[in-house]
């Protein structure tokens, strides 16, 4: 697996992969128009012009992708994806320490996620996040933060 930086040319099928990959939590809160599963490719596309996109590609396959931004010292951090056929293989895991090296000058990393997003929310806790508040937003749905603060000392620039 090779982790690099994706171009708006892998914007169609990063597309594709995320709705394949979000169908389990449109599944787990019974809503088919969750954002990432009506996200169009024109709007994909304009998420390229102010965000860094990582891809994981095996076989020349884009198997994972995950999306950043900078604002005030806080990189966000979203749609963390794996294909089906690649979870809990570290593929998310590797995704994750991916960007987070690409941004380490930030002071945190900010997340959110459903709040019966189990693997997800479990995933994010491993590589040391921690919920810092949770937001409802509708009866099925409440999303939960999470937050990486990052300690910087004299000697870690």
């Amino acid at each position: 697996m090779i982790i690099k930086r994706a171009t708006i040319d892998d914007a169609q099928e990063t597309l594709i992969l995320q709705k394949l990959a979000y169908q389990s939590e449109a599944e787990i809160y019974n809503d088919y128009n969750i954002s990432p599963l009506i996200q169009t490719l024109e709007e994909m596309k304009d998420e390229f012009k102010d965000k860094y996109f990582l891809k994981a590609v095996v076989n020349g396959k884009i198997i994972g992708s995950v999306r950043a931004f900078v604002k005030e010292e806080t990189c966000y951090i979203g749609r963390v994806i794996v294909h089906p056929d690649f979870q809990n293989q570290g593929t998310g895991t590797k995704l994750m320490d991916k960007i987070e090296s690409l941004f380490s000058d930030v002071k945190r990393f900010e997340l959110f996620t459903g709040h019966k997003s189990k693997p997800n929310i479990y995933l994010y806790q491993k590589v040391g996040y921690r919920i810092f508040k949770t937001e409802k937003i509708t009866e099925n749905l409440e999303l939960v933060y999470l937050e990486k603060t990052l300690a910087i000392t004299p000697n870690s620039r």
